[in-house]
């Protein structure tokens, strides 16, 4: 398969070449996270942000389809706009900045648990350098094309979602294992799969449950 870019570089490469830098810093995204409640506190700015939603797109609009007057407008879009939340659009129209909220939704959401880095767990060793080459940040960039690495790193998603013995509904599944392939290149469905055919999960009749032995599957 070709998508095992990086197989190569495993053997030669550390977590040095690991790091991206993000389009923001994380306290700016933090600071904005926290701001939205209180963004949305005023009710002109909610029904500013609605009528922008609803297709409003300038001042004039807004005030008419919202309500507002013009000096009400003025300062509702004034502070959307200083939030990122709304923005003009390639017409100049105004429109809902859907890619801030998705990135203020993964600024919020916390990392897989105990999935932040292999580092962390101590696995310094082999194993620990294939996670962290195909692991970044509690997200799943790729599965290796090499199986014993692909076992490896399905093994270490396995021991950091499931705990053993619990049993899990199929949409609890799906919700977990959503959160390691956001924006990677793996979809919840083949992870899955490959989780079940590895026997870190068993599945009846639509019920998941890791064994107490799961470890021991997928060694490389």
């Amino acid at each position: 398969m070709s998508n095992d870019r990086s197989d190569a570089s495993v053997r030669a490469s550390g977590p040095s070449e690991q790091s991206e830098p993000s389009e923001q810093s994380e306290p700016s995204q933090s600071s904005a996270l926290a701001a939205l409640p209180a963004l949305f506190a005023e009710e002109s700015r909610v029904r500013a942000f609605a009528a922008v939603a609803l297709g409003a797109g300038d001042a004039a609009r807004v005030a008419r389809v919202a309500g507002l007057s013009a000096k009400e407008t003025a300062g509702a879009l004034r502070r959307l706009r200083e939030q990122g939340v709304v923005a003009s659009g390639g017409d100049g129209e105004l429109v809902v900045a859907h890619d801030r909220f998705r990135e203020l939704a993964r600024a919020g959401r916390p990392a897989p648990e105990a999935a932040r880095d292999a580092a962390v767990a101590g696995e310094d060793g082999p194993a620990g350098i294939v996670v962290r080459t195909f692991v970044r940040d509690g997200r799943l960039v790729r599965l290796p094309a090499r199986w014993t690495r692909k076992k490896v790193v399905l093994r270490h998603i396995a021991e950091q979602t499931f705990a053993p013995g619990v049993e899990y509904p199929e949409r609890t599944v799906d919700e977990k294992l959503r959160a390691w392939c956001e924006d990677g290149e793996v979809d919840h469905v083949t992870l899955r799969r490959y989780l079940v055919d590895l026997g870190h999960l068993r599945r009846s009749e639509g019920i998941y449950t890791r064994p107490a032995d799961s470890g021991r599957a997928g060694t490389a």
